[in-house]
């Protein structure tokens, strides 16, 4: 298994962690070094198995085929991805600047669609089936102000992630993904007001903001035979329907 953005506590390291103590070989990825070393350092001592570990900025074409090298030279090739790569922030529409648009869709969904296609190519060569698991948002169908461009994104990472698994098919590979509401976390508080998090997740049912390993647990689910019978879903990880 491949995750990217895997560094720190957040979702890709809960779905690291899940799948070492499934007993699944991993590989992690991230752009920061330092923090993805100190991540697989923590989930050597918190599970046994210490995870293999790759440099990859997403966004960049040659970055994201050394991956798929790492994963071949690595784990001896490829059975699951697992991209969840991507970047947030606030500002409303009207405020917006090309940039901060085209930052947050060229990680969120470029990245992702970069990563599918090549997770894609190296499992159509193996011919050994396998299975992808993206990380969309349930911003992608509900309507939040300041979140235009995350919002967008992720909508598209819907939208790839079905197309992908009708064109993935034929091939037993099957393409699925999560679609969390609030999952929070110590970078989240690091790039989002903590005031306006405590606002959001008091306004789910239970009212709190889900943990890392609770999306995590879907998202090894849809990694697993278990969904064996799933491709081009997306999987609500909420306490209230979209």
């Amino acid at each position: 298994m491949v995750v990217t953005a895997a560094a720190g506590a957040g979702i890709g390291s809960a779905v690291a962690r899940r799948a070492l103590l499934e007993g699944a070989r991993v590989l992690i990825s991230d752009i920061h070094e330092p923090r993805l070393q100190a991540t697989a350092d923590r989930l050597e001592a918190e599970t046994g198995s210490r995870p293999a570990v790759a440099l990859c900025d997403v966004t960049a074409e040659s970055q994201v085929q050394g991956l798929m090298a790492a994963a071949v030279s690595e784990l001896g090739g490829l059975d699951v991805m697992v991209n969840n790569a991507g970047m947030g922030g606030s500002v409303r529409l009207v405020d917006m600047t090309d940039e901060q648009w085209s930052a947050v869709v060229g990680v969120t969904l470029g990245g992702t669609m970069r990563c599918t296609r090549a997770a894609l190519r190296l499992l159509i060569d193996q011919g050994t089936g396998g299975a992808i698991v993206n990380n969309a948002s349930v911003l992608g169908w509900r309507a939040q102000p300041e979140q235009a461009h995350y919002a967008a994104a992720k909508a598209g990472v819907m939208a790839l992630t079905r197309v992908a698994a009708a064109e993935a098919a034929e091939h037993g590979i099957r393409v699925n993904c999560v679609a969390p509401s609030l999952a929070r976390h110590p970078f989240l508080d690091r790039v989002m007001d903590p005031g306006k998090l405590d606002e959001l997740a008091a306004l789910e049912p239970f009212g709190r903001a889900a943990q890392p390993w609770e999306v995590a647990n879907v998202m090894v689910f849809l990694a697993s035979d278990l969904s064996g019978y799933m491709t081009g879903e997306v999987v609500s990880v909420s306490s209230q329907h979209p």
